[in-house]
């Protein structure tokens, strides 16, 4: 008989909450449903989610062959890295260990890009990375000049003969990565003066014919638990194929694979590498699953940046021009007339629609000027003179509360430009990139192709659920003319998808079923509307939630709701204004900030965020550290200073990433205070759009949008304080809607647990409740 699952589960004893979410999501699972489990810290959600899912997918009655694990922060990826090892440690001696893999990029696998040798590094690796296996297929194909066998075993005599010559090992002989040393020489072998690599040609060799990619994986990886990154390249190297395919090949034969959101909801992404894994035998778990939907709404909306445009109307002249003029007039191009001419003809597409789209392309370009010059003398009158002080800019391109087409399609129908010409432009795209790349023996990503992906989908999307327009982003480049807007901003085209529960809702239902799971899904009805869910129990699939809350002692925590004026812009006043209502929020941040040990201090953003730290600075005796928009590098140094050596204030935005998905375990944090609701900007043209859609499709569209989703925000910053039975700490919410039912109380979007926990107190009141619990513990 199949054991049950407490035989995978890699504890002693799980916990109250882990055991039914455990059975309960085996149970809806049978029924090809989906578990939604709001798990505060603690619960044990990562062992919950494994536990389940391999108990389905060691069952030999069950439909399930693997679990798909998505998480948005990489520390959540770690975690379940370290429960998958746990559960391996604890399995009976005489069952398989657990078979899994992390997916990572080809930076990360690539023996050239870990080593920055064969003229690929971190940037190059993946445009290099496509143009050598295309000419390694191209050599090696029907009708090739040599066999891939060949291929490799050329590149390794020329490895034999740098040995032979009496060069050192440690020496440029050949290439070592992962701690393992590779057949191969560090620079790219050539064929005939083509470049070819020669991993990627040994994994061609060791391809059946109309075989399965896993026949051609040399080393048993059954017995080897979690693969991970570097445990794929050093066992991968030494038999000199290519690790990258070796991931692509175990993909569908692992019990467990751990990647990100775009692995599953990325078009582009399941087209080409894991659409494998989207089927009724994967189970999912979408862990962080309150990201779920602001992360596929990135990755179903699209733009294409003016340069982009630019440069694919240049490729399209390089690729024109061979043909439409004789060949010793053509300039400015590599590419011969009967290349151009073959190419053209096998892809079944005309010259003519090559210049229609260099056309389009061109006035498309002039109506993005006309329109950001306009925007420009409008709204920033003598802007040409104050090009540094521009900001960034929305200009809608029809009203965000009344869809209707855009007015970019309505002037490209009034320039005689028709729908076939937005939809053939993704082909054209394609066959000016293959061109060029075969012609200028160059690896790298053309314009064309992303430019007439995105102009296809202009053209095809709804304009009630998309919403389009210009976005101009800060930049600086010194080529432009001195008097041009290009000087100082990229413009794009830009298609947001308003409402992605569509989206999300057909791709769930590809899996057989699964868990969405995260500390912060309340309300459970609104996330499941919003997520898509309600497309499969319209379907008949079942979608069973469960809530646990905190299962640490009560007496190790204080929780309080300061019943403060609203913070929003009207009551506080602008950062320097030393209004009564701002005087009480910089009170109320000051009596947290001076609890014993780290303190964590949330603001709706990061001026207000500025504006806090400098008050903080002046009245308490700790060192005060301001998180700022800055990049990823900056925010992981300054999260190490905040955790190393005396106790310090970390005063940083809600909408930041340093108020989830970090791991501030132990002696790390102490206590955080929220202020206000962090409610974003609903002045902005796309807010507005993504509300109205909002409006039309769930009934409440400011709820749905914009509170709810700020909620979370919050909560996820609160969450960062008890992480453990031993620990103790502060958690404070400043804003009378925290505090008290009124209209636009959201005391309702917190789970009742937390409604009883945080209990209004007034401003005078807080300090006392501090110095008691501190006194207490």
């Amino acid at each position: 008989m199949m054991p049950d699952w407490r035989t995978i589960f890699g504890h002693d004893a799980p916990y109250d909450e882990q055991r039914d979410g455990i059975e309960t999501a085996i149970e809806t699972a049978r029924d090809d449903g989906f578990t939604v489990i709001e798990g505060a810290c603690g619960t044990g959600k990562t062992m919950l989610a494994l536990t389940a899912g391999l108990d389905l997918v060691r069952d030999p009655d069950s439909q399930y062959e693997r679990v798909f694990v998505l998480t948005s922060v990489k520390q959540q990826l770690r975690q379940f890295e370290t429960d998958l090892k746990t559960i391996n440690a604890n399995l009976p001696d005489d069952w398989k260990p657990i078979s899994a893999m992390t997916l990572v990029g080809k930076a990360d696998v690539c023996p050239y890009s870990r080593e920055n040798a064969g003229n690929i590094d971190d940037e190059t690796v993946y445009d290099r990375c496509e143009g050598l296996r295309e000419r390694t297929r191209d050599l090696t194909g029907e009708g090739g000049a040599v066999t891939a066998q060949n291929l490799a075993s050329q590149a390794r005599s020329q490895q034999t003969g740098l040995a032979d010559s009496g060069k050192r090992r440690s020496g440029a002989s050949f290439l070592e990565t992962a701690g393992e040393p590779t057949p191969y020489p560090p620079e790219m072998p050539e064929y005939n003066d083509v470049e070819y690599c020669p991993f990627y040609a040994q994994f061609l060799d060791d391809m059946p014919e109309d075989g399965d990619p896993i026949e051609a994986v040399p080393f048993d990886f059954d017995d080897m638990g979690l693969i991970e990154p570097a445990d794929l390249v050093a066992n991968s190297v030494q038999w000199g194929t290519c690790p990258h395919s070796m991931m692509g090949a175990l993909l569908g034969h692992v019990e467990v694979v751990v990647g990100n959101y775009y692995h599953a909801f990325d078009p582009v992404t399941t087209a080409t590498f894991t659409g494998a894994l989207v089927d009724d035998s994967t189970f999912l778990v979408c862990d962080e699953a309150h990201m779920l939907e602001p992360r596929v709404r990135d990755l179903v909306s699209q733009s294409v940046g003016d340069s982009t445009l630019r440069d694919a109307e240049s490729e399209l002249t390089r690729v024109i021009q061979p043909v439409k003029f004789d060949d010793r007039d053509a300039k400015h191009t590599t590419a011969d007339a009967e290349l151009v001419r073959t190419e053209l003809e096998d892809a079944n597409v005309t010259l003519r629609e090559l210049e229609d789209t260099r056309d389009f392309i061109r006035d498309l370009r002039d109506e993005l000027d006309r329109r950001v010059t306009a925007h420009l003398e409008r709204e920033h009158r003598g802007w040409k003179t104050n090009l540094t002080d521009l900001p960034d800019e929305e200009i809608p391109l029809r009203d965000p509360t009344v869809p209707q087409p855009d007015e970019i399609s309505e002037w490209a129908a009034d320039a005689g430009y028709d729908g076939g010409t937005w939809a053939r432009a993704e082909a054209v795209g394609a066959i000016v990139a293959r061109i060029l790349n075969e012609a200028e023996d160059e690896d790298r990503e053309r314009a064309a192709l992303p430019a007439g992906r995105v102009l296809g989908e202009w053209y095809r999307n709804d304009h009630e659920e998309y919403f389009r327009e210009i976005v101009l982003e800060r930049t600086w480049n010194d080529r432009e003319p001195d008097d041009s807007w290009r000087r100082a901003y990229n413009a794009q085209l830009a298609m947001q998808n308003c409402v992605p529960s569509g989206a999300i809702g057909e791709q769930l239902g590809e899996f057989g079923g699964g868990i969405l799971m995260s500390a912060t899904l309340e309300p459970l009805e609104i996330f499941e509307e919003v997520s898509g869910l309600g497309h499969l129990e319209a379907d008949g699939r079942p979608v069973v939630e469960r809530t646990f809350g905190l299962n640490f002692p009560e007496s190790n925590r204080e929780s309080f709701a300061v019943d403060a004026p609203k913070f929003t812009y009207d009551n506080r006043g602008a950062p320097g204004e030393e209004t009564p209502e701002r005087q009480v929020y910089a009170d109320a941040i000051r009596d947290v900030a001076r609890s014993p040990g780290n303190v964590l201090v949330g603001m709706p953003n990061y001026a207000e965020a500025t504006w806090a730290a400098e008050h903080l600075r002046g009245v308490v005796d700790k060192p005060v550290l301001l998180d700022e928009s800055s990049a990823d590098e900056a925010t992981e140094d300054l999260k190490d200073e905040f955790f190393g050596g005396e106790s310090k204030v970390l005063v940083t935005s809600l909408r930041g990433t340093l108020t989830e998905g970090v791991d501030y375990r132990g002696d790390r944090l102490r206590a955080a205070v929220v202020c206000g609701v962090p409610i974003i900007n609903t002045a902005s043209p796309r807010t507005r759009a993504v509300r109205t859609a909002y409006e039309r499709k769930f009934g409440d569209g400011f709820t749905y949008a914009l509170t709810v989703p700020a909620v979370r925000k919050a909560r996820q910053a609160l969450g960062r304080v008890i992480r453990g039975s031993d620990e103790r700490g502060i958690r404070v919410l400043v804003d009378s809607r925290y505090a008290r039912e009124s209209w636009d109380s959201v005391r309702e979007f917190f789970p009742e647990t937390e409604r009883e926990e945080f209990q209004p107190v007034s401003p005078d009141m807080l300090s006392f409740g501090l110095e008691r619990f501190w006194d207490r513990n």
